[in-house]
This record gives C-alpha cells, sequence and structure tokens, in this order.
C-alpha cells in the first residue's frame, strides 16, 4: 500500500499544477463579477480532483498525452464541483462545511450559490465542445459527459438518494443502484472520456469502463464508511451526516467489517479489469489508495 500511495502522490504532483493553473480561466473576466468570484471559490477549494485525475491517466493507459484529455478533465471537474455546491444547498444535504471552508451558500448566498453551479455545469460542456479535438471523438466525449451527469447518471441519483430518506427500508440492491448513480456514473465517465481522447482500442474502452464502474462503487463504499468513522477535521466536512439525516450506508446495511469487505471486493474488481492495459500502474494505484483510506 505504500507503493500505491507514493504513486498516487506522484501523479498528483504531476498533474495538479497543470488543472489548478487551467481551471479558473473562464471564470476570471465577465460581467458578472460576484457570480465569477463564487464560481472560483469552491474551484480553488483545493482536494485531490479525483476525476480529472482519473480521465488524463485512463488517457495515458491506451497510448494517449496529457494533453489530449485536458479538456475532458476540466469539464469533469467543474461538473463534480457544481455537484457539490448544489449538494450543500439547504434543499438538499444542507451543509456549512466543505474542504474544510464555509460551502459556497454560507459565503455567497444561496441564490448566488445555484447560479454558480449553473455555470460550472454549462461551461463543463462549452470547454469540451470548443476544444480543437476530433471531431467524433469530441461528440462521444460529450454523450458520455451528458449520460454521467445527467438524470440517467449523477442527477437521478441525487434525487433516488433524497426520496430514499423517507422509504422506511430498502435492500442493498436499491443502495448499490443509487451509488452506481450519484457517484459511480461521473467516475465511470471520468475514465471513459479518458479512454475516448487517448484512442483506446473497442477492448481497452471495455476494460476501462468496467474498471470506471468498479472504482465508482469502491469510491462510495469508501465515502461512507469515512463518513461513519472519521471526524470533521479528517474530512474537512461534516462527519455522521448520512446517519443523521437516516440515510441507508454500506456500514448501517453490512457493519463496518461488511463494508470493508465489499470495499475490497470492488477494489479487486477494478485491478481485474486492466490486465490487458499498456499502461496501467496508475490506475491500479488509485484504486489500492481508495481502499487503503477507509481502514
Amino acid at each position: 500500500m505504500k507503493e500505491a500511495a507514493t504513486q498516487v502522490q506522484a501523479d498528483l504532483d504531476r498533474l495538479l499544477p497543470l488543472l489548478d493553473a487551467s481551471l479558473t480561466v473562464p471564470f476570471r473576466r465577465g460581467d458578472a463579477v460576484r457570480l465569477g468570484e463564487a464560481v472560483r471559490y469552491s474551484l480553488e477549494a483545493g482536494g485531490k480532483r479525483v476525476r480529472p485525475v482519473l480521465c488524463i491517466l485512463a488517457c495515458e493507459a491506451v497510448g494517449g498525452t496529457t494533453i489530449e484529455a485536458l479538456p475532458g478533465a476540466l469539464a469533469l471537474e467543474y461538473i463534480h464541483t457544481y455537484s457539490l455546491i448544489h449538494d450543500d444547498l439547504p434543499a438538499m444535504d444542507d451543509d456549512d462545511l466543505r474542504r474544510g471552508r464555509p460551502t459556497n451558500h454560507k459565503v455567497f448566498g444561496e441564490g448566488h450559490a445555484i447560479l454558480a453551479g449553473d455555470a460550472l455545469l454549462t461551461e463543463a460542456f462549452g470547454v469540451l465542445a470548443s476544444a480543437d479535438l476530433d471531431p467524433v471523438k469530441r461528440a462521444e466525449a460529450l454523450a458520455l459527459l451528458a449520460e454521467g451527469a445527467g438524470w440517467r447518471g449523477m442527477a437521478g441519483g441525487q434525487a433516488l438518494d433524497l426520496e430514499g430518506e423517507t422509504l422506511a427500508a430498502y435492500d442493498l440492491g436499491h443502495l448499490r443502484l443509487i451509488h452506481r448513480l450519484k457517484t459511480g456514473a461521473l467516475l465511470r465517465a471520468s475514465v471513459e472520456i479518458g479512454a475516448v481522447l487517448g484512442g483506446a482500442a473497442p477492448g481497452e474502452r471495455s476494460a476501462l469502463r468496467a474498471y470506471g464502474e468498479a472504482i465508482g462503487l469502491a469510491f462510495q463504499i469508501q465515502d461512507d464508511i469515512l463518513d461513519a468513522t472519521a471526524t470533521d477535521a479528517q474530512l474537512g466536512k461534516r462527519a455522521g451526516k448520512d446517519v443523521g439525516r437516516g440515510k441507508i450506508t454500506y456500514p448501517s446495511l453490512l457493519g463496518l467489517d461488511g463494508a470493508r469487505k465489499a470495499l475490497d471486493e470492488a477494489t479487486e474488481n477494478a485491478l481485474c479489469q486492466l490486465a490487458s492495459l499498456p499502461n496501467r500502474n496508475s490506475l491500479a494505484a488509485w484504486a489500492r489508495y481508495l481502499a487503503l483510506r477507509a481502514r
């Protein structure tokens, strides 16, 4: 596991400066100054940029380059950041802390927070649509972004998660459905967009899509475990909020030991999908690293 952490840190040291230098560029000039500040506030809050990094690593895994993957990586981080701003709103998860700082609506008000999310969502499609890419790759990447972020993906999963708070009970199958859509869909899209932009062969793209599905499940199980076991300071946000809102989680259904076993199984599944890829070391390290965080 030490080797996995070392590889992940090397990837972050290499890729984060490039991402951080590019992310806020579209929002530095414009007439709606306060809205631009709200958008940049959330983009500059930090984090490991998991989705854009996975997009770039998937592109590299099939022989592509960082520059080829960059438009997709930026689009994915815009989508993810928009989802966090909206998730934190009082009508959703009602959080006042994100990455160790007050949430967007606490600083800029609910109206500007909603609009900041809207601006990020639309800019995600704009940055990808205007990129200098092969037209077929660009169209496929846009379709994957819409699938991962839309009502058949992340937005649909969030709706099911909200509805689940009012259900008396639901089983593991329903929980897996929520996680597959709410968290897994955008992670899967991150990997598959990288595969498309890197010119993956059909078999490589299928393998990376399966990897993305597995790592998406692992990521959400890990998040459930951390919500149940970590402190506010460790998470940079309010811990224990899922239980407080009556949400069903992997630990609540399976216990912590059962949740960790499910995490291990999802991680091993992700690793198995990488066997045929020429440059798989970084993607394998990220799967192992995510599992390690929940220990």
